[in-house]
């Protein structure tokens, strides 16, 4: 059984630290170097449901997508929610390990399961890591279909593939336009519409699409917009992940059991479509 400290490495190595935003919090929160660890369980929030799952698989270490203190804290008070948290981890023996933006720009990494989700195939980085000489790193993909389809019918594909979310698939543009080429990137994606657009692509699938960028996206061109949950576009990478980690294993010889975690921790948790009321704009 291997330590913790052997299983981090093996972790680093596929999301090395300083492959981070300057500003992203990665790496190991909380554990203790020299404990066993015998089964991980991968999850994107470290949220207080994905914690006490982990007490109940009996999880040595938990890996999550997102920080648990990005923005940095002066208490871990278990009277604060992220201090309960902690608490319970540590009461548990259960690590904490995170890979954010250093997960989002590897090769493998979080578009290309979002990518392979949807069954498309990746051609390359939207926007390429200067630091890799193979081009293969970096943020976002770009991506081509095996055989052209409508917008509507992608984002069919993607309300289908993706894991199911009160927000679902929203859309902007025609949706009998066709696509042959696509950019996706797992989590926000409103900053990289300059890449987008750059690429010549036909769509581009991300998530949290702000009015002002997404308009001024479609005022460019023709470019058609599906718009994801966050939460749905990043989960597919924990289960990328948690593949990873399982060859490692076998390799090693650690005999790790290792789980990706199926509850649903994107907040929001209903959607009712709209019904304008008489003279209300239609």
């Amino acid at each position: 059984m291997p330590r913790l400290s052997e299983v981090i490495a093996a972790l680093e190595n596929l999301w090395p630290a300083e492959r981070a935003e300057g500003w992203d919090a990665v790496g190991t929160v909380v554990g203790e170097p020299g404990q066993e660890v015998a089964r991980v369980l991968f999850a994107v929030d470290p949220v207080r449901e994905i914690v006490d799952e982990a007490v109940e698989l009996d999880a040595d270490l938990l890996v999550t997508h997102h920080p648990l203190y990005l923005r940095g804290t002066t208490t871990v008070a278990a009277s604060t929610f992220k201090g309960r948290v902690v608490h319970s981890l540590i009461k548990n023996d259960i690590a904490l390990h995170v890979a954010h933006t250093n997960a989002d720009t590897a090769d493998p990494g979080v578009s290309d399961a979002l990518a392979g989700a949807l069954d498309l195939r990746v051609v390359g980085p939207l926007v390429p890591d200067p630091t890799d000489a193979q081009g293969r790193r970096g943020l976002g993909r770009i991506c081509e279909l095996d055989h052209p389809l409508t917008v509507r019918e992608l984002a069919a594909r993607a309300a289908e593939r993706l894991p199911a979310t009160a927000q679902g698939i929203r859309v902007a543009g025609d949706p009998e336009a066709v696509v042959r080429r696509i950019a996706v990137s797992g989590g926000s994606g409103d900053s990289l519409f300059e890449q987008v657009r750059a690429a010549g692509v036909d769509a581009f699938l991300t998530a949290d699409l702000r009015h002002h960028p997404a308009s001024e996206a479609r005022a460019h061109s023709p470019l058609a917009l599906l718009d994801a949950a966050h939460w749905a576009t990043e989960w597919p990478w924990c289960e990328l992940a948690a593949a990873q980690l399982d060859e490692i294993s076998d390799r090693n010889g650690w005999g790790l059991r290792v789980h990706v975690s199926k509850t649903v921790t994107d907040p929001w948790t209903s959607h009712l479509p709209s019904s304008p009321s008489p003279g209300a704009p239609n």
